[in-house]
């Protein structure tokens, strides 16, 4: 099975992919690619370090969602590494529907709460201020809706009265660190995604 990965930050959730990755826990499948659309974005140098190919995708817009042209290049682009699944990683743009229809069924994504709860941005904050005593992280396949697609694989984190907003951010970030290679090495062993 043959993965690409998009991300546009700090790239943590590469990092765990690739890690294990090298030390073969990621079943069958192979990392092919890092794509980025920023060109100094952490998650650049960690694919170098890890020898793993890196492209920038050139947006003509810096709009939040990518425009169904430049969706056409980097569908271009992710298919010049036959990839299977493509995995959003820190990934900060829309998708358009075109990409995820050539796509469909193959796109996972990453999200910082128990979905439903706590769709799009600055999921843990809103989880911590609410109060919550539970959150966590889902893996679920993209759809059109933001944070709607079906969900894969989730990790539950609980919220302490001694946590502070960083001590339970770091507790979310490393239930996704362990989830995410998790379920890429089970979507390889499966039949539906062996190549």
């Amino acid at each position: 099975m043959n993965i690409v990965i998009l991300g546009s930050g700090k790239g943590t959730n590469a990092h765990a992919i690739l890690d294990a990755w090298k030390k073969g826990k990621l079943g069958k499948a192979k990392v092919k690619a890092v794509l980025s659309d920023i060109s100094n974005a952490p998650i650049i140098k960690i694919a170098e370090s890890f020898s793993v190919p890196t492209k920038l995708m050139g947006l003509s817009t810096n709009n939040s969602k990518i425009s169904s042209y430049d969706a056409k290049q980097l569908i271009e682009m992710i298919n010049e590494f036959n990839a299977t699944i493509v995995v959003l990683a820190g990934f900060m743009k829309i998708l358009p529907m075109n990409f995820i229809e050539f796509f469909q069924g193959r796109i996972v994504n990453i999200h910082p709460s128990l979905l439903p709860s706590f769709k799009g941005l600055h999921a843990i904050k809103r989880a911590y201020e609410r109060g919550v005593k539970i959150s966590g992280c889902t893996v679920h396949w993209v759809s059109e809706g933001i944070d709607e697609g079906k969900i894969i694989a989730q990790s539950p984190v609980r919220i302490f009265e001694t946590d502070t907003l960083e001590s339970f951010t770091q507790k979310i970030h490393a239930a996704e660190h362990y989830l995410l290679p998790t379920v890429i090495a089970e979507l390889s062993n499966s039949n539906e995604y062996r190549q």
